[in-house]
């Protein structure tokens, strides 16, 4: 047994009080003679010895009443194992309220039992200890120390929060606020369901933070959620099936059956069907979204599961133009032939320019430039065209056959793509089409049937880099190259080894291959806009940028609120930056007057909250660094009195108080009920 205050024994010297009134108060006797001496003798034998008794008794229970009452001041205490620490305390309470904390934990949500286990910890230390109550968001409010009573405010004011940390996140940021205190003791409690993919407690080595985790469970973990969501197509085009691949995934140990998905959008709500998701696993199923009205459209993907929801809705936006602009380059005269492709679907705007009359800063305004026939590409065009692939543009070049290949080489060396070789007037016929590219995938019912595919009468030989990377979408015979795609920065560059003139090539004439190539191809692209956001997780978007001249701020508008983010504008782009706002799910209008949308913006919740894989308290004692103790089990039942056991031992104080008030109860029986 130790003592929290020794210096309180001193008070035993007050046990000297009762032993000096036991000697010093005794009664003087009075002598009465009688005749009868041998019987007055007996009786007064018998008399002082039931007296001294008595009085040896009443000391006996003064002497323990004082001693427990000075051993109480003490505070004595049984050591459980651990350093017991004085003085003031600073403590950290973290409380998970992310949306894994809505599960049901036997009849309340998780979010409710931890609350109430903050409450606890709390009211287990005393009122001049110092308080910091955490939560998933951050907040300014809970970045700083407060009283016991404002401590408790603060955790009735918890609610569950899109937002999620990992415990290594957690613990930087309690040990930042529990530095700014002068109490001697920092003691951090982390109340979570320390799910798997936010646990990362192997890194934490810091000696100097008493770490208590207080871990809750939920009675199931089963859980379907949509995943993500993304067009086929990164243009999507009017009055025609555009496909939207879907992604969801079962988180739970069960087979999830007959899940109802529908899609609404335009103001319908349209069954998709039903999925059947084996456990642990994922489920990729299709959509078809007709569109029939140009400009911004709203949808939501939609599920049915229970109890946790948060994940069940997929919110993005999407445009749709009312044109797909393409610019045609041309050394001469325009080509008819490109003209009458595009023209067969009503929704491409083609331009045809000179090589020699170019205004290089529309180009970012187009979907695809066709570079067709020109002879020579000089250093300015070349870096312009290589500058818009990057930036995401589409580009096609056929190359003449009187082609400069110094200049059109030192141009492909910058996309970059192989370069081309000499002119070979030779027959060759192309005989292998890629249906598994874009380009070409989903065009033919019958990949079986005999296609009409291309002849050449002259073409250049592409070379071969691994280095580069080029990908072959049409071969000829003898397996060289007939058109090659290759990737640079985020666009998408094209290249033909033979002219498009008839004398040369008969693919405008194989409508079958010409008109669907040139369609995918205006609307394809190696990166295009998402058409959904994670909250908390990108922090950069990027728009079009609409001012033009003079200062003007970008804000977004939700249906509960508008504010104004962080933006950045370059040219052509406006970026915003979103740093710890905290939204809801669902969609944001971009704009500049109220009146005018220049954008719609879909956000969702991040799914990492989506598994609810957790660790047991096996697993995190067996996987805990030093300085860091796991309360759980049994002991949840009465936290309160287990944290004031772990801080300073087992408690006697109020066993001695009570052994005090014993003893003073047995005198004052012994003085009423033992008569002389």
């Amino acid at each position: 047994m130790q003592f929290l205050y020794p210096t309180f024994l001193i008070a035993a010297l007050a046990i000297a009080i009762p032993v000096i009134i036991h000697l010093f108060y005794f009664r003087r006797f009075k002598k009465v003679y009688f005749t009868n001496v041998k019987f007055l003798k007996e009786v007064k034998e018998e008399t002082s010895a039931r007296q001294k008794l008595r009085n040896l008794l009443v000391l006996l229970m003064r002497c323990l009443a004082v001693l427990a009452l000075v051993f109480a001041f003490a505070q004595p205490f049984i050591p459980q194992g651990t350093e017991v620490k004085q003085g003031d305390n600073a403590i950290s309470i973290f409380v998970d309220n992310s949306f894994s904390m809505q599960s049901l934990s036997e009849d309340v949500p998780l979010v409710e039992k931890a609350k109430q286990r903050a409450r606890e910890i709390v009211n287990a230390y005393r009122e001049e200890d110092r308080f910091q109550i955490l939560t998933n968001d951050f907040e300014g409010k809970h970045q700083r120390l407060v009283s016991k009573e404002e401590a408790l405010a603060l955790v009735d004011e918890i609610k569950t929060s899109p937002a999620v940390r990992n415990i290594s996140q957690v613990l930087t940021r309690q040990k930042q606020v529990l530095g700014t205190s002068a109490a001697p003791n920092s003691i951090s409690f982390i109340i979570s369901d320390f799910q798997r993919n936010i646990t990362d407690l192997g890194a934490y080595r810091d000696s100097t933070l008493q770490v208590n985790l207080v871990p809750l469970q939920a009675v199931q973990e089963n859980n379907v959620s949509i995943d993500s969501a993304w067009f086929e197509a990164p243009v999507r085009t009017l009055n025609q099936p555009n496909k939207l691949f879907v992604k969801t995934r079962n988180w739970g140990n069960e087979d999830a059956e007959n899940v109802r998905l529908s899609v609404t959008y335009d103001g319908e709500t349209k069954p998709v069907g039903t999925l059947n998701i084996p456990a642990g696993s994922e489920v990729v199923d299709t959509v078809v979204i007709n569109i029939d009205i140009t400009g911004w459209h709203e949808a939501v993907l939609t599920l049915t599961d229970y109890p946790v929801q948060f994940d069940d809705s997929y919110y993005f936006t999407f445009h749709v133009a009312e044109f797909i602009d393409v610019l045609v380059i041309n050394e001469l005269a325009p080509d008819p032939r490109l003209d009458a492709a595009f023209k067969s679907a009503g929704y491409f705007r083609v331009t045809n320019q000179l090589s020699r009359n170019l205004d290089y800063s529309t180009f970012p305004s187009y979907q695809l430039i066709i570079c067709n026939g020109v002879k020579s590409i000089s250093s300015g065009l070349s870096f312009e065209l290589a500058e818009y692939v990057k930036n995401g543009g589409n580009l096609l070049a056929f190359p003449p056959h009187d082609a400069d290949l110094a200049s059109w080489n030192a141009f492909l060396k910058n996309v970059p793509a192989d370069e081309i070789q000499s002119f070979e007037a030779v027959n060759r016929q192309v005989t292998d089409i890629n249906t598994e590219e874009f380009v070409f995938r989903d065009v033919f019912e019958n990949r079986s049937a005999n296609l009409r595919l291309p002849s050449t009468q002259g073409n250049f030989r592409i070379g071969t880099s691994a280095r580069i990377g080029g990908e072959r979408l049409l071969t000829y015979r003898d397996g060289s190259t007939f058109l090659s795609k290759y990737r640079s920065g985020n666009g998408i560059f094209y290249l033909c080894a033979a002219p498009l003139s008839d004398e040369y090539s008969n693919l405008a004439g194989s409508g079958e291959i010409f008109v669907p190539m040139l369609y995918k191809m205006a609307i394809s692209s190696a990166r295009s806009r998402p058409i959904a956001y994670t909250i908390g997780a990108d922090q950069v978007i990027e728009a079009d940028n609409h001012v033009r001249g003079g200062e003007s701020v970008y804000k977004l508008r939700g249906q509960n609120e508008e504010f104004i983010p962080q933006q950045r504008i370059v040219a052509s782009k406006v970026y915003l930056t979103l740093q710890n706002e905290n939204l809801e799910a669902g969609y944001y209008d971009l704009f500049l007057q109220p009146d005018t949308i220049l954008a719609k913006f879909a956000f969702n919740y991040n799914r990492k909250e989506s598994d609810l894989r957790y660790y047991s308290i096996d697993e995190l004692e067996n996987q805990l660094p030093p300085n860091v103790n796991v309360i759980g089990g049994s002991a949840l039942a009465s936290l309160t009195d287990v944290i004031a056991e772990r801080s300073t031992g087992i408690l006697l104080w109020k066993w001695f108080v009570i052994l005090a008030l014993l003893a003073l109860a047995a005198e004052t029986l012994l003085l009423r009920f033992w008569k002389n």
